[in-house]
């Protein structure tokens, strides 16, 4: 309630309220100042209000005191329970864990005010789960409460805890969560056999590798706990067999080290031991970690096939033996109880078997063909053997005969040597080093000689220096060598091997002189090189070839165009006199004009073909064919040339200018009218044709022709 010291009751004083939740939860009465919450309140919610009071006249709602600030606070009441928000829990703890053993702490949360009264204060208690497990009420910790709690016998726990407030008092609210526990496994068992003696039945044609049987050892432990390794205690029979875990089932798997024969030996016995690989020493006091139990295999008898008495046989022949020698044997025996014959022959693959034969019986191997050690220095094939009285019974063995060498081949310069020799080469300098060899498979120590042939060894050039190593060195017996008395030399070389019977060879090696620095470094062994000047590089000498070709192009050049400008000066002066006697309508130039008109098609028509292209015209690219009848012999040249007038008149292809091929003849057909001097009233006699020869190199052929005192004949058509 409020109240203010200037309200006398008399209900001049009007109470107003402002602030946080006034008029939604709180409200007051105007006229006696009394505060009301007009909704319940959740101190979980808002745990406190802030609000402001002020009193004011009735009648002039102006205030009377200034206004006041006053808190509400919500006084907590236990409504909530504890409650565990991180549930429902997992946990885990090793099996034989001792009493105590931490295994989860657990926590409850309580939403009421922990400062006031007990509402917030929680215990915890286990409601379901003792007496195996524990918990600190206060703390929440749950422990171990009973000890060795073994996995194998159970596994899985359901532990209900319950937290109460109120410190577990009467009336306190509760809350529960579940804890599933599970005991993890430790290795506290040892692996142990069902049974102590395994038997098993194994043929004797089982492959080495097989597996022929498996035993178990059973251990409750879980996962690598439960790995268990199987070994074969040493005794009698164990270095036969073998065995290996199966990673999947634990299984010990029984495989065969070596062949069974049960001829030989019809059963075996031996012991296997298994053990743990992860060991727990907590647990040793247990006893020990393994079992042992006892295997014994029978051989059971099968039908086998033959056996070779060696795995492989290897012979040797020489290669010149004659055929149908017997170069060695191989033997198979049946060692079954009822012991049956065997059958001998080649495995026969490719042509190489038939080089040699066997025995079907005795199993000789004897050679069918002549042997090459050249061609083939090692045969390989395989003999098979079978039993008579069960053919489909085989074994195989393989056989490798070496074809031993004669000495057949000389020996010969291992690789072709390029050998060169300074021209200022010193007496005894090296200057090669050969090696030899030889086709024939050369024996351990066999040895090459080297000397000179008889007729090279009384020369004064060169000699041999065997080295007794199977090389030699080729040595200079001058003092100074020249390209230009003789640039090659050749050296024949005699090798010897040492088989019997002993083969040599002659072997003929080029030796070539260079020209060499004062170092003996090779700086020409060309020919042309002997006689450039001695400091002449190759680039030098490059150049000056090239020189001598730019000048020799230039100088024909020259000549050519020297020759070709004469001959355009007299075919010009010529072309000119034919060109003006053309233009001005005139006859060609003469007998001496044989470009214009080929003069034997006058004399002879018969030379004349089909659709012949004219000299004196460019011809077209097209042209119509004009058919020519033939002309016979002895026709008058006049009925001729008028035949080819008229052919030219009608041919639309034909020039618009007079030539020889339209007007033979001067005189009548020519506008100029004739510029001959036949129907002329003077006569050449009168005439002085000196001037011509001043009127320059053009007119010189004119001024020649008319200059010469000839006779003339007026009937000769020029």
């Amino acid at each position: 309630q409020l109240h203010s010291d200037l309200d006398k009751g008399v209900g001049t004083v009007k109470y107003t309220l402002s602030g946080d939740g006034a008029g939604t939860v709180f409200t007051i009465d105007e006229t006696t100042g009394d505060i009301h919450a007009i909704r319940s309140l959740d101190r979980e919610e808002k745990p406190f209000y802030t609000l402001r009071a002020q009193a004011v006249d009735v009648d002039t709602k102006k205030p009377l005191e200034p206004e006041s600030e006053f808190i509400i606070k919500v006084q907590d009441i236990n409504d909530n329970e504890p409650k565990f928000l991180d549930g429902p829990y997992v946990a885990s703890v090793p099996e034989m864990s001792p009493v105590g053993a931490y295994v989860l702490q657990v926590k409850a949360t309580d939403a009421d005010d922990p400062t006031y009264g007990n509402s917030a204060r929680v215990v915890y208690s286990i409601l379901q789960g003792q007496p195996y497990f524990s918990i600190d009420p206060k703390t929440g910790v749950i422990r171990t409460a009973l000890p060795n709690m073994d996995r194998e016998v159970k596994e899985q726990y359901q532990v209900l805890i319950q937290a109460k407030d109120m410190g577990g008092q009467l009336g306190g609210l509760a809350g529960t969560t579940t804890v599933n526990i599970t005991l993890t496994d430790v290795n506290d068992n040892p692996p142990r056999f069902p049974k102590s003696i395994f038997h098993l039945k194994v043929p004797e044609s089982s492959h080495v590798g097989s597996a022929i049987g498996r035993i178990r050892a059973v251990d409750p432990d879980f996962g690598k706990n439960a790995e268990i390794e199987y070994n074969i205690v040493p005794g009698d029979g164990g270095n036969l067999f073998d065995i290996t875990t199966d990673e999947n089932t634990q299984e010990g798997v029984i495989k065969l080290k070596k062949p069974l024969d049960f001829e030989t030996k019809k059963a075996y016995t031996f012991k296997v031991e298994a053990s743990n690989l992860h060991l727990d020493h907590r647990f040793h006091s247990v006893g020990p970690f393994k079992d042992t139990a006892t295997v014994k295999i029978n051989v059971l008898d099968m039908d086998e096939p033959p056996v070779f008495s060696k795995p492989m046989y290897t012979m040797e022949v020489y290669e010149d033996t004659p055929v149908g020698t017997i170069i060695g044997a191989v033997t198979a025996q049946d060692l079954d109880a009822g012991s049956s014959s065997v059958r001998y022959f080649i495995d026969w693959k490719n042509d190489v078997d038939s080089y040699f034969t066997i025995d079907a019986t005795e199993g000789t191997i004897a050679t069918n063909e002549l042997l090459d050690r050249e061609s083939t220095a090692q045969y390989n094939f395989s003999i098979i053997a079978s039993k008579v009285s069960n053919p489909l019974l085989t074994s195989k063995v393989n056989v490798i005969i070496n074809v031993l060498d004669v000495n057949e081949f000389p020996p010969e310069i291992s690789v072709p040597y390029e050998t060169s020799v300074c021209e200022n080469a010193k007496p005894g300098q090296v200057i090669q080093t050969v090696t030899a060899a030889d086709k024939d498979l050369s024996p351990a120590g066999q040895r090459f000689s080297f000397r000179l042939s008889a007729e090279a060894s009384n020369k004064p050039n060169f000699t041999v220096h065997d080295y007794r190593n199977n090389t030699a060195g080729i040595e200079t017996r001058r003092n100074g060598y020249s390209r230009r008395q003789q640039e090659l030399y050749f050296l024949p070389v005699v090798i010897e091997d040492s088989s019997y019977p002993v083969q040599s060879s002659t072997n003929t090696m080029t030796i070539r002189v260079c020209r060499c620095d004062s170092d003996g470094t090779i700086l020409s062994c060309n020919v042309e090189a002997i006689f450039l000047p001695v400091g002449l590089s190759t680039g030098a000498l490059i150049a000056i070839l090239l020189c001598i070709v730019i000048l020799l192009v230039i100088v024909v050049l020259y000549v050519a165009l020297r020759r070709q400008k004469k001959k355009d000066t007299l075919m010009t002066s010529k072309e000119d006199i034919r060109d003006n006697v053309i233009h001005y309508d005139d006859e060609g130039g003469g007998e001496e004009d044989t470009q214009a008109f080929d003069i034997g098609a006058l004399r002879n028509p018969k030379v004349i073909e089909d659709n012949k292209i004219r000299r004196d015209i460019k011809p077209d690219s097209f042209r119509f064919p004009r058919q020519r009848p033939p002309v016979e012999d002895n026709t008058d040249i006049r009925d001729f040339i008028n035949q080819r007038l008229q052919e030219n008149d009608v041919d639309p292809t034909a020039p618009p200018y007079d030539s020889l091929a339209t007007y033979a003849y001067e005189g009548n057909g020519s506008v100029a009218e004739s510029l001959s001097s036949i129907d002329s009233l003077t006569t050449e006699a009168d005439q002085d044709y000196d001037y011509l020869s001043d009127w320059g190199p053009r007119f010189k052929i004119l001024a020649d022709m008319f200059g010469e005192e000839e006779s003339y004949n007026p009937d000769k058509v020029t």
